[in-house]
């Protein structure tokens, strides 16, 4: 599988795990998927499989904790999917990352891949 296709993958299947309720940001995904400067990649992976992959693509914002999209071009529709979610957005229409950042645990096979010890 070539590198391009694994990282779709991997930045697929975290998607994917990111609980109701909670948001990732795109350099978020783009770390763990193993390449922290990607992020303009889980962009488009959200842009071109969303529907294919069913993934929750709403779950996926800004590192300043706001939505991406414009106004009047999925901004107010993935505002109401994570409203509905039970996440809350201030009156700067941002959510609080320390609050609603998707923490995935690191397991034991987690911390070998990267060479870390317990």
């Amino acid at each position: 599988m070539k590198p391009a296709q694994t990282f779709f993958f991997k930045v697929a299947h975290l998607i994917k795990k990111t609980p109701r309720g909670k948001v990732a940001t795109y350099g978020q995904i783009a770390a763990l998927a193993g390449n922290p400067r990607a992020a303009r990649q889980v962009a488009w992976v959200l842009h071109s499989a969303s529907d294919k992959e069913k993934l929750p693509w709403q779950r996926v914002i800004n590192s300043q904790g706001g939505i991406s999209l414009p106004r009047y071009g999925g901004y107010e529709l993935q505002r109401a999917l994570l409203v509905k979610e039970g996440v809350k957005f201030d009156t700067a229409d941002r959510i609080a990352l320390a609050r609603f950042q998707w923490k995935p645990k690191v397991t034991k096979k987690d911390k070998k891949k990267k060479g870390q010890k317990d």
